[in-house]
């Protein structure tokens, strides 16, 4: 998106909460036993927010917060009790590393079941399949079941899915603690070829230091709720505790 240009929403909240019931025990009678009191819990609460095209986006907060849940608001993994979402462009998700994964299949059917329901056609996988192997670091296990794949190798190939199948908005769940130092490098990079080529990025981490170098714009959440939106200043002042949330 150029700096002359008007913003171009990708992704839009809309009065989003998340309501879970919790069953409280509760000791004796069968009325207790039949009709168990329920407790409420808003993992998030009417959350309003707007993505544009081309920004990376970092989402902070503690343990509890709302992170997840929002991404998974987002990428349409979770419905929300009540409010909009709406999306436009490809979206690819890592959230949950196994969805999409098939325990019997080895790393290489894997790839095209995961891009044929990322919606790629056969020939566009046939086309990045040896990029997208040669980037996983994982070549030698690559036709072996995906059941003995250790958990870092299975979250090599899925960042290397997810990461080289040209997606329009990108959503990570601490995508950059993944794999040895080479790997990271390697992911670092990419990063940064898809900022350039003006995808809609949104990742949650703890590292202060990662949302600093390549996130344009921060949300903090507290308790279900948007506490804080802005900018890298916002970031070090969380990082350093100036923010108590």
């Amino acid at each position: 998106m150029s700096k002359n240009s008007s913003p171009i929403p990708v992704i839009v909240l809309k009065n989003i909460s998340k309501k879970y019931s919790l069953h409280k025990k509760k000791s004796g009678g069968l009325k207790n036993f039949l009709y168990p009191k329920k407790n409420t819990f808003y993992a998030l609460n009417n959350i309003n927010l707007t993505i544009n095209q081309g920004e990376t986006v970092g989402i902070m907060g503690n343990n509890g917060s709302g992170k997840t849940t929002l991404l998974k608001i987002i990428t349409h993994v979770t419905k929300p009790t009540q409010g909009t979402v709406i999306t436009s462009g490809k979206l690819v998700s890592l959230i949950e590393i196994n969805a999409g994964f098939h325990l019997d299949l080895s790393g290489r059917q894997n790839i095209y079941l995961n891009g044929l329901i990322l919606g790629l056609r056969l020939s566009d996988i046939k086309k990045k399949i040896y990029q997208i192997i040669e980037f996983s670091g994982i070549k030698k296990s690559i036709d072996e079941p995906f059941f003995t794949y250790s958990e870092g190798m299975k979250l090599r190939l899925g960042f290397a899915i997810a990461i080289n199948t040209d997606p329009d908005i990108l959503v990570l769940d601490e995508g950059m603690a993944v794999g040895d130092k080479n790997f990271q490098k390697k992911l670092r990079a990419k990063f940064k070829t898809l900022i350039k080529q003006e995808k809609t990025i949104i990742n949650v981490s703890h590292s202060a230091d990662f949302i600093m170098q390549n996130c344009n714009r921060i949300i903090i959440l507290k308790q279900g709720k948007i506490i804080k939106i802005g900018s890298k200043k916002l970031v070090s002042d969380y990082a350093q505790d100036r923010i108590k949330i």
